[in-house]
């Protein structure tokens, strides 16, 4: 990026100070939530409001010009203000070290012939001004690491390592909401809007070079300049993982693309095609784009295809088997060594193969031991393991039967809770020391999140799969990821 890019994309993220030009009163108006927004999340810059008719909006005294506030205090300014008024805005906003601007006002690319022209002009004032330009009719920025949150709605996430990127400011707010859900954080979010000055590929840019990110989620849905895209998204990719979501994909998505934020959408199989030799990871729907982005963020990077199902229930197993089978991954064969090892920790009604079928014979140490002993195995590159938070779904019930406390039910309940809570550690423990992926899946994770299982596995940073298929998936998509890095080393040596 250029010396004035890199300026005010450090502006947009870390900003020394943020002006919200066009807050309210009024708690229904856009510039009263996105003051709100700031002040209420821990941003700890300096921060100011303008509004024209003056007063004080959440206990900040506002000005009535941009011009009134102090200069180089300030370096992102947060527009609500009507397009009509932008042009003024911009120019006032330069004066005063301003170095970005975030354009949630409507009206422009989207809006027809007129609207066009206007955000044409505003491109060409930005770019005389030296403001980086974002939006317009975008929903706002979000980054943890300076505790900003400038948007206009909902939700602000926890902080993690994944960075966002949209063309649909609902699809920033859908991540975030699975951020929250999941407990798997992020880095940096932005709704591009229009895109008028700075689509979604300089966000993408931005974050392969952010050091607070692991990991790329995006989402677009028109193409204007493919080779160009697929140049600039290939060398993103080759840094970082990079996973996208694409909209317009049928003819009926396209129209309502173009209607939505003016823009017209690629041929889909092309559009994929270039996925595939830039090494991006391309998923079906906003749940398999989350998890994807959040397996990378909180995963180590899968070094190849082995996978061992370790399951406290054959059903589950059979069906995980099925899965991988019918992935790209591998269903490993249970080593000879590895299964006699596993002889010495289960009784002998054990499956003795992959899936790894427990029979209900593990003891207090099993299951952390057994994940250790396949982890370690150098014939192993990943493990599935299901069956997290069985004991506590029980101990919920017994916990809210008519008997509680009393029988011996309250020792019980604590010993489950305990059992599973340490099953999940161990789970993210074992992973973190033999750098091999362990994905644990439950639907438990969202029918009952605070299952003590589940809890634990949030609270190891980690995401807790919601179906063994999820988990596979999102396995997959690391182990493609794996090849084509591999691929990319031989060829340069």
């Amino acid at each position: 990026m250029s010396p004035f890019n890199a300026a005010g994309f450090e502006a947009l993220f870390n900003p020394k100070g943020v002006v919200v030009a066009g807050a309210s009163s009024h708690p229904g108006k856009f510039g009263f939530v996105a003051l709100h927004n700031i002040l209420a999340c821990g941003y700890e810059g300096a921060v100011a409001a303008t509004n024209r008719d003056g007063g004080e909006v959440l206990g900040i005294a506002t000005a009535q010009d941009i011009a009134d506030l102090d200069a180089d205090t300030y370096d992102l300014v947060f527009v609500c203000t009507p397009a009509s008024a932008n042009v003024d805005l911009l120019r006032a906003a330069a004066k005063k070290g301003i170095k970005a601007a975030f354009l949630t006002s409507a009206g422009y690319g989207e809006a027809g012939e007129a609207g066009i022209v206007a955000q044409q002009e505003l491109v060409a004032l930005a770019a005389e001004l030296g403001i980086l330009l974002a939006g317009p009719n975008g929903q706002g920025v979000v980054s943890t690491p300076a505790k900003l949150c400038a948007q206009i709605v909902a939700p602000y996430p926890p902080a993690g390592k994944i960075g966002i990127a949209s063309q649909s400011g609902n699809f920033v707010s859908s991540f975030m909401n699975l951020a929250v859900q999941s407990g798997v954080g992020v880095s940096r979010a932005v709704s591009a809007g229009n895109a008028a000055a700075t689509g979604v590929a300089d966000y993408l840019e931005y974050y392969a070079n952010d050091p607070h990110t692991a990991v790329a989620l995006a989402y677009l849905e028109g193409v204007n300049d493919g080779r160009g895209l697929f140049e600039r998204l290939r060398s993103i990719a080759a840094r970082k993982p990079l996973v996208l979501l694409k909209g317009g994909a049928t003819s009926g998505g396209q129209r309502a693309a173009a209607s939505h934020t003016g823009s017209l959408a690629s041929d889909d199989r092309v559009f994929d095609g270039m996925c595939r030799q830039a090494g991006i990871t391309r998923a079906a729907n906003v749940e398999e784009a989350f998890e994807a982005a959040a397996s990378f963020a909180t995963q180590p990077l899968l070094q190849g295809p082995r996978t061992i199902v370790i399951t406290t229930a054959g059903g589950w197993g059979v069906v995980t088997a099925d899965a991988i089978t019918n992935s790209e991954l591998e269903l490993a064969v249970l080593p000879d060594d590895l299964k006699a090892q596993i002889d010495t920790k289960l009784p002998p009604r054990w499956s003795r193969n992959n899936p790894i079928d427990l029979a209900g014979g593990e003891t207090r140490d099993t299951i952390p031991e057994v994940l250790q002993l396949v982890a370690e195995h150098p014939d192993v590159d990943a493990i599935v393991y299901l069956g997290l938070g069985i004991q506590s779904n029980q101990a919920q019930l017994l916990r809210n039967g008519r008997f509680y406390p009393d029988h011996g039910i309250e020792r019980i309940v604590a010993y489950h809770e305990r059992q599973d809570t340490r099953f999940a550690e161990a789970a993210a423990e074992i992973s973190a020391a033999t750098g091999k992926p362990i994905m644990t899946a439950t639907e438990l994770g969202i029918a009952d999140p605070n299952n003590a299982g589940p809890a634990a596995v949030r609270d190891s940073g980690r995401l807790c799969y919601s179906t063994a298929n999820r988990a596979v998936t999102a396995l997959e998509h690391m182990w493609r990821d794996a090849r084509y890095r591999q691929r990319r080393s031989r060829v340069n040596g």
